[in-house]
């Protein structure tokens, strides 16, 4: 008969890992890149086509980087004021931004030549962006209360909205619809404007038409994809809307301790992302609205942005200092990006997609007859080393193979229970000086209190004891090890009392509760 090897167990592990799988991916972006600026970091961008280089707005400079090397790869620096809200085009080839002087300027990426210089507002721009439906429209916010929508071909502004009586500081174009206006302002109000009609469609304040949390300032809004629902951010208070039911407020979390300052989806707009002051970033579940993640930063967070690729995470702070996180990407997830700009009808009728093999190729395999016999060729498992050990009743050796530190416990606790199976326990423990007893008792020392392997540890430890108890006082490690092991399975049993006393003290008063009902 064959040698069987020994077969380990497995047991149930404990929930020992504090981190769920939402979490998990987040910890993903890790190793954060910081690159200093000269001035507060006030936007931050990524190109929505490949390869997704990045805007970063700080003191009077738009400058574009590389994702792949993070290097600064263009400086725009034609500015008479602080530079605002630098936005890149659907297409990757136009770069807006705004200023303190009110002025609004379109350049060209590569080249970065000025191509429009829109100057209509008297007051300094914190917003400017591209339309994704319309990209020959701009929309801009400015500090003179007012909204445009601009036609960047002729300079010229199509609709002027005046409705906001203070600082418009966030808006954007619906990515659902090229004439709907999203817009907040610091009269606590948000705004949804039609560029067809002309006018404010939908007021969004608080309940009952009081002011947005206490008259506090919309620091940011976005729309969701769908263009049914809209966000703001007034304060620490984040508030959903429902443009559907007539801007109703549906839910309103507050789960920051400062003003939120930027908010952001992920690629797919599942999760939501929210920044704020106080030096943190909490990921959001669109679905409940839970946080699932929260991400620190050593400053005050000012802008926030994601990768449309979902591999980079954009941070700017107040101090100048913008955080790059970044995540490496699966491998089916960087076919999948590969294929987005193909024809993939097309290329399905094409080529066959398998893997390099032809349909007919697998059909034109020749079956035996009925009644053929085949010898299947068996191939042996390798053995590992304490099995080798045991095939030739090595024990301690066995059991010294198993006690290393590379090995699972699950491992050395399996050839153990094998080996009390074998009676051969006491013949591997036998014979054992101070150097070969020690990662004995060091193993127990342990797991004495593991629930999975305690009572193992229990039997092995008498097992011990009877064994060397003749010889304890003549190795000082070994009498230490002793000692412990002793104090924590004096410890093990204090805990166990406790437990067993707050058992009968919850039994006695879930039973009263029951009594109580009945």
């Amino acid at each position: 008969m064959d040698y069987q090897a020994v077969v380990v167990k497995t047991h149930r592990r404990p929930p020992s890992s504090k981190h769920s799988a939402e979490s998990r991916y987040w910890r993903q972006f890790k190793h954060p890149v910081f690159v200093k600026e000269y001035a507060p970091i006030t936007s931050v961008h990524f190109s929505p086509s490949r390869p997704h280089r990045y805007a970063v707005t700080a003191a009077t400079r738009v400058q574009i980087y590389a994702p792949r090397t993070q290097k600064l790869t263009k400086t725009i620096s034609r500015f008479k004021d602080v530079a605002r809200s630098g936005c890149i085009r659907e297409d990757g080839k136009l770069v807006v931004a705004g200023d303190d002087s009110g002025l609004i300027q379109v350049f060209d990426i590569n080249s970065r030549a000025i191509l429009r210089t829109l100057d209509s507002h008297k007051q300094p721009v914190h917003v400017t962006k591209f339309s994704s439906l319309s990209p020959t429209h701009i929309l801009s916010c400015s500090d003179d209360t007012s909204v445009k929508f601009w036609d960047v071909p002729s300079q010229t502004a199509i609709t002027t909205f005046t409705d906001h009586t203070d600082y418009v500081r966030s808006g954007q174009v619906s990515t659902s619809s090229p004439h709907l206006i999203l817009t907040g302002s610091y009269d606590s109000t948000v705004r949804l404007f039609d560029t067809r009609s002309g006018r404010c469609e939908m007021l969004m304040t608080g309940g009952g038409g009081s002011a947005l949390s206490g008259n506090a300032p919309v620091e940011q809004v976005l729309m969701f994809p769908s263009g049914t629902v809209a966000l703001s951010a007034a304060g620490p208070i984040l508030r959903v809307w429902d443009i559907v039911a007539g801007g109703r407020c549906t839910r309103a979390l507050s789960n920051h301790q400062k003003t939120v300052t930027a908010l952001a989806f992920n690629a797919s707009g599942n999760r939501l992302l929210t920044a704020s002051l106080d030096q943190m970033v909490k990921v959001y579940d669109v679905s409940t609205y839970k946080v699932v993640h929260t991400m620190r930063y050593p400053a005050p967070v000012l802008c926030l942005a994601v990768s449309p690729d979902d591999t980079h995470i954009l941070g700017g702070m107040s101090d100048g200092t913008l955080s790059i996180r970044r995540r490496n990407p699966k491998a089916n997830e960087i076919v999948q990006q590969d294929q987005l700009p193909l024809d993939v009808p097309a290329i399905l009728s094409d080529i066959n997609v398998g893997h390099g093999t032809l349909p007919q190729k697998r059909q034109s395999k020749t079956l035996g007859d009925m009644g053929e016999l085949r010898l299947l060729t068996q191939t042996s498992k390798k053995l590992k080393e304490y099995d080798k050990f045991l095939k030739n009743f090595k024990y301690s050796a066995a059991l010294n193979s198993v006690l290393k530190k590379n090995v699972p416990p699950t491992v050395t606790f399996s050839l153990i229970q094998e080996l009390i199976h074998r009676d051969g326990l006491r013949i591997a423990l036998a014979g054992r000086d101070d150097v070969l007893l020690e990662p004995i008792l060091r193993l127990l020392l342990k797991y004495v209190a593991d629930p999975r392997f305690g009572e193992l540890v229990a039997d092995i430890t008498c097992i011990v004891l009877d064994m060397y108890t003749p010889v304890i006082g003549q190795a000082p490690l070994i009498d230490a090890l002793f000692l412990r092991l002793r104090k924590k399975v004096a410890a093990e049993i204090r805990f166990q009392e406790e437990v067993i006393k707050a058992k009968g003290a919850l039994t006695m008063i879930l039973s009263s509760r029951i009594l109580e009902s009945s």
